[in-house]
């Protein structure tokens, strides 16, 4: 089984990226986020010749996912489900071909002193119940997309200078650590633990992609029964090239199973 998530940054902007990774790499399942369309103009019928069943939620030009599956999902459910903003755009959980896949956005923060950040950190402590409440850590499930933090000082460009980040700053490493110790292994550092490689290169930047000045904060995590089974992972960074890209680009991993 082949998994695939992208911060699409506007899934009608990247249609022509999106499609054609499809048709070239064909994963079972493609998690999006950042796809900034609500509902109702989701561009199902662009979408229709990739073959793919398409599984949405989304807003007004902020925040959305989507799933692309090559057969139907067996469940589907959207949001936290604690009794607080279920935040429906930023969570889709499938089950497919009897494997939970949870895909998604958690929120950047902003600043570190802004209510934003505090409701970025909450949002890691609702998760870690969310899967207490529908994940077992003895059974196969996987978590991807775009987590908003990079793990480890390889995993950002410079990161003496991001202390204050968001992105970086030590309460946001600390709480998405904890949401991983749930019972989630990150499949690249499985295999590679050592490497340094990036899946976001800021747009202020210019620069950054050839400078390899970028960030490793999309991840695919997947439980110990799965986890063991991982074969390939790999950043495709042709899309980061290409013409009117996002700003991220397509991480992916294979499992034997």
């Amino acid at each position: 089984m082949k998994i695939a998530t992208f911060n699409v940054n506007s899934l009608r902007k990247r249609l022509p990226l999106v499609l054609d990774w499809l048709e070239q790499h064909r994963p079972d399942v493609l998690c999006l986020q950042e796809t900034k369309v609500q509902d109702e103009d989701f561009p199902s019928l662009a979408l229709a010749p990739s073959g793919y069943h398409l599984t949405f939620r989304g807003m007004k030009a902020y925040n959305g996912v989507a799933v692309l599956t090559r057969q139907p999902p067996d469940q589907v459910s959207y949001g936290l489900d604690d009794g607080g903003e279920p935040d429906e755009a930023r969570l889709i959980r499938i089950t497919y071909q009897g494997i939970p896949i949870i895909n998604t956005y958690i929120p950047q923060g902003y600043l570190i002193d802004s209510p934003k950040y505090q409701y970025k950190l909450e949002w890691f402590t609702r998760l870690r119940r969310y899967f207490d409440k529908h994940l077992s850590p003895k059974m196969p499930a996987i978590w991807c997309g775009d987590m908003n933090v990079a793990p480890r000082p390889i995993d950002v460009h410079s990161p003496e200078k991001h202390l204050q980040h968001v992105c970086y700053h030590e309460a946001a490493r600390k709480a998405y650590a904890e949401t991983v110790a749930w019972g989630f292994a990150d499949v690249f550092l499985k295999l590679y633990p050592d490497r340094q490689q990036y899946t976001f290169w800021d747009y202020r930047q210019p620069s950054s992609l050839e400078a390899n000045k970028g960030w490793r904060i999309d991840h695919i995590l997947a439980t110990m029964p799965l986890a063991e089974k991982v074969t390939e992972v790999a950043v495709d960074l042709e899309p980061r090239r290409a013409k009117d890209p996002s700003d991220h680009t397509f991480l992916w991993a294979e499992f034997a199973i």
